[in-house]
């Protein structure tokens, strides 16, 4: 495989395979999907003081069980090996210099390398979008998901982090195996820019301006979905939960991602049980 072109700005994203999974409540095409109750309160995604409208006690609303099902058969995946080589290749394009991983995702909360060497980082160029659709892990076929990819424009604050120097391969197949599934996945990464603190540097990105990507939504339809596709991994409610959160944690706040959680959570307000008396 040729990963020098994997990481020049053309790639796509093949769909995982299929699951099946209810729905959790029908969209309504009539429906103002929360538009009016934003409008009419006084909502500053930017505001230093504001709590996340987004709770557990809406993730919890939003998952289900979502029974798995076996491989697509016609799909080409990976096996062991080619793991290891798609890891020799990309060190090889990348060549000596020390590689860092861009993390913007779930790779905040669920980390896959060792360490605690994390940088505050900004790529330039870069937005976070929910565009990338899901019809498994998070998603089903009768309610695709959607997943963050970036996309071009904009900025993005996220950490990065040092691959370890000793086994980097080993790491980096291991990273590999967890975040793509075959080769048109592998077309997703792309080697970025960023700027820290401590100077510039250049990070492995995993689903940077993916041609398998949706067209632009509005902030309200991107929530009409979040809120109600869940898949075998969870549902994407907890996903935004989860990266919203560790996003504070850091003192990070995505303006985009900070509306998403007020508007899924407003979605799934008629959903969460009244607290116990």
């Amino acid at each position: 495989m040729d990963c020098s072109a994997s990481l020049c700005g053309q790639g796509c994203y093949q769909f995982l395979a299929d699951h099946r999974g209810d729905t959790l409540f029908p969209i309504d095409p009539n429906a103002n999907h929360g538009s009016t109750v934003v409008m009419n309160a006084v909502f500053d995604p930017l505001s230093a003081g504001a709590t996340m409208t987004l709770t557990e006690a809406h993730v919890a609303a939003a998952t289900r069980v979502v029974p798995d099902l076996p491989p697509n058969p016609d799909r080409q995946v990976f096996n062991e090996s080619d793991y290891g080589d798609a890891a020799s290749d990309l060190l090889a394009a990348h060549g000596t210099d020390p590689l860092w991983l861009f993390a913007y995702g779930s790779l905040l909360w669920n980390p896959t390398l060792p360490g605690q060497n994390w940088r505050r980082a900004t790529a330039k160029g870069w937005r976070r979008s929910f565009c990338m659709e899901m019809r498994s892990w998070r998603g089903t076929p009768d309610q695709p998901g959607l997943m963050l990819a970036l996309r071009s424009g904009g900025t993005c604050t996220g950490l990065a982090q040092p691959v370890p120097a000793e086994n980097r391969h080993d790491h980096l197949t291991r990273l590999l195996r967890r975040e793509i599934d075959g080769p048109k996945a592998l077309q997703s990464l792309r080697i970025v820019a960023l700027d820290s603190d401590e100077g510039p540097l250049n990070a492995l990105c995993f689903y940077a301006d993916p041609i398998g990507r949706t067209e632009d939504r509005s902030a309200t339809e991107v929530a009409a979905v979040l809120a109600r596709a869940c898949g075998p991994m969870g549902s994407c409610a907890e996903y935004l939960f989860k990266t919203v959160t560790a996003l504070e944690h850091h003192g990070i706040r995505d303006p985009h991602l900070w509306e998403l959680q007020h508007l899924v959570a407003l979605e799934l307000a008629a959903h969460v049980p009244p607290p116990a008396a």
